[in-house]
């Protein structure tokens, strides 16, 4: 007794996983909880008169008991649409002084006895309560004892299920779809019309099933604050009450019939009311997902090497005209003036495409969230084209954005997705789709249009998000860290094709990302965040060259050291140490200014003894890490005299040095190696 009671099959739990023993302290009062609930239906359907159960259905008394109650239900369930689903979004997406308070209101219903509820609406609908004798003087509207009375005290106690039912899914859905629709175009009320109605859709099935479930069996506040009038307010439920008195057979038989209607709506409802209703909306793509054979025919573009770069890329205006997007509605150059938690001004000519870098926290989603106007955080007075859209809703800016997953509505085609910030502007359907239908083809994901999101691969899912985008023709495009899930090989193609429909795009592109390969070949500018302010803007072959930041010189490969002048040419070091620079090197105003050394890992040498001749910088180290990179050898360095060193090598000089974890080591690098900038 009490050892633990195994589970007859092994591997039969949910997911294939092996069941683990239940202990019989909580097994056995489970059971008894089970019986306890399952015995009175037992007993219902035990002492039900088969024989004469149809007839005790259809009684006249039965039957217009029933036609009312279902007369009173759907008005209630009608009610509680009408006010709960307002009242669900208002909880989710507003926040307010008291929404706790209210939330209690909501749910109070569901806690009070139902008889208490019924006295609370006599005093205050009855004729004698306190809206009573005025609804009655100005609407001629009586509600106690009236078919009207029994809909109000219904809708009273099952419109919280409604509510919380619609709250749970509300805040299950990604915001992010909501607000790439309003960057699209769309206004509030077509942005909760054409995405969040139609991704509630089961969860506002699933509650407004048990409210009208509930509504059908209200009885407590029917019978206090409605009465029990034949014709008028004399529900099934009441019904069942008065037979008890006269015919219990009759009120077993009537209550066997709403057993089976609450059951019937419950197994209806399985996993809806635990949350799988929004399930789908929450997904993401599949983005490590195997895709079917590309019909884009991407083998013919090629993938850009993936070694660094210190240019972008050329590309002739003309080339690949089948596939060169039109401009933007109106070439627009860009000027924005930030303040709040992101703090400089940012101006750009039209065609231009900026990189957005930065350590995480830095600033940079809450940059384009501010173009956007989403975001406390940071309020941005942005003028497109020399028109001020700074006090514009997101919907009228004509800056479209494309979040980190894309968001892609899940309910919609590849072609409606595309075709919806058309829509959205008014183009005709036919219109809309026809443009649509092109912009995918140029993205080379045509053959997918009938598919939706979740079908689709992760490569193929951000084409489609960046098609939407670039067919709404925005002034500003904004690209949230866009190819940031996509494995290399795929990462490489949609590059590739981004890079191309860039060069004829009209407007301003920002692109956020933390891969420098991105950075190069996609921007004319790199603009680097830290801490909300801007600490670098520059081509990407002078950021390339001069970093002024330690991170944006480690996301490049290099060795970034911080420090402050010295004399003739040296930096003390920030954590120790000193480093010796080539004379005219060094960059800042004068000794003691901040500065930074950066150092290409390439530059870095490695000896087994201490070296010889020209390095006028030597220190001995430790080697705590090799890693692969392409063809070469990434070997971490450290040093108790300087900070750790990053040395690229081949991995033939490292055969030859006998190089692992824990090898002995100097390192020198030339004065000439060191950059050193300002900061």
């Amino acid at each position: 007794m009490g050892g633990p009671v195994r589970s007859g099959r092994p591997g039969a739990g949910a997911g294939g996983a092996v069941r683990r023993g239940v202990p019989a302290g909580l097994l056995v009062p489970a059971l008894v909880g089970v019986a306890f609930l399952l015995l009175p239906l037992v007993g219902v359907l035990a002492r039900t008169d088969w024989p004469s159960l149809l007839h005790h259905l259809t009684t006249p008394q039965v039957t217009e008991a029933l036609r009312l109650s279902l007369v009173v239900s759907g008005w209630a369930l009608l009610l509680s649409l009408l006010m709960g689903v307002p009242l669900a979004w208002l909880l989710a997406r507003v926040p307010f002084p008291g929404k706790a308070l209210v939330r209690s209101l909501v749910l109070l219903p569901m806690v009070l006895p139902p008889t208490v509820g019924g006295v609370a609406l006599l005093l205050a609908f009855g004729r004698r309560g306190v809206l009573g004798p005025w609804l009655e003087s100005t609407f001629g509207l009586t509600l106690p004892f009236h078919t009207a009375g029994a809909v109000v005290a219904a809708a009273f106690v099952a419109m919280p299920f409604l509510v919380i039912s619609l709250e749970g899914a509300l805040a299950g859905l990604r915001p992010s779809l909501e607000e790439t629709a309003a960057s699209l175009g769309a206004g509030p009320l077509r942005v909760f019309a054409t995405v969040t109605l139609p991704l509630l859709a089961p969860a506002l099935a699933a509650g407004a099933a048990l409210t009208w479930a509930r509504a059908l069996g209200e009885f407590g506040a029917t019978i206090t604050f409605a009465g029990n009038l034949p014709g008028a307010t004399q529900t099934l439920p009441l019904q069942v009450y008065l037979l008890l008195q006269d015919s219990p057979e009759a009120a077993t038989s009537v209550s066997l019939l709403l057993l089976v209607i609450a059951m019937a709506v419950l197994v209806a409802l399985r996993g809806r009311w635990t949350g799988g209703a929004v399930r789908e909306a929450r997904a993401t793509p599949p983005e490590g997902a195997a895709a079917p054979a590309d019909p884009a025919g991407f083998a013919d573009l090629g993938a850009p090497e993936e070694g660094p770069t210190l240019e972008k890329p050329p590309i002739r205006p003309g080339a690949g005209a089948t596939s060169a997007p039109a401009p933007a509605a109106e070439e627009s150059d860009l000027r924005a003036e930030l303040t709040g938690y992101t703090r400089f001004p940012l101006t750009a000519p039209a065609g231009t495409t900026i990189a957005v870098v930065g350590p995480n926290g830095a600033g940079k989603t809450t940059l384009l969230r501010a173009l956007l106007g989403l975001t406390p955080r940071a309020h941005a007075e942005v003028l497109l084209g020399g028109r001020d859209v700074t006090r514009l809703p997101t919907h009228r800016r004509e800056v479209a954005w494309v979040p980190q997953d894309g968001a892609l509505f899940p309910h919609l085609s590849a072609l409606a997705n595309t075709a919806y910030g058309l829509r959205a502007r008014g183009v005709p359907r036919a219109e809309a789709r026809r443009q649509a239908r092109e912009w995918l083809t140029r993205l080379g994901v045509g053959e997918l249009a009938g598919r939706r999101p979740a079908q689709l691969s992760g490569g193929q899912a951000q084409r489609v998000a960046l098609a939407r985008a670039l067919a709404a023709r925005p002034r500003l495009l904004l690209l949230d860290e866009p190819l940031a899930a996509l494995d290399q090989t795929t990462r490489a193609r949609v590059r590739h094709t981004l890079r191309r429909h860039l060069a004829g795009f009209g407007g301003v592109c920002l692109i956020v990302t933390h891969d420098p390969v991105e950075a190069v070949s996609l921007a004319d500018r790199v603009l680097v965040l830290e801490g909300g302010e801007a600490v670098q803007d520059a081509p990407p072959a002078e950021v390339t060259r001069h970093p002024r930041s330690p991170w944006v010189a480690r996301m490049l490969g290099g060795n970034a050291w911080e420090g402050t002048a010295g004399p003739d040419g040296t930096v003390e070091l920030a954590g120790g140490g000193l480093l010796t620079t080539a004379p005219g090197e060094a960059t800042p105003p004068g000794p003691g200014a901040p500065v930074l050394a950066v150092i290409a890992p390439e530059a870095v040498s490695l000896h087994l003894a201490r070296p010889e001749g020209s390095p006028r910088n030597v220190w001995a180290g430790t080697v705590r890490e090799l890693t692969a990179v392409g063809s070469r050898l990434r070997v971490l360095v450290t040093s108790p005299e300087v900070p750790a060193l990053v040395a690229e090598i081949t991995p033939a000089a490292a055969a030859d040095l006998g190089l692992t974890d824990g090898t002995r080591v100097w390192t020198a690098v030339k004065a000439t190696e060191v950059t050193v900038v300002g900061l």
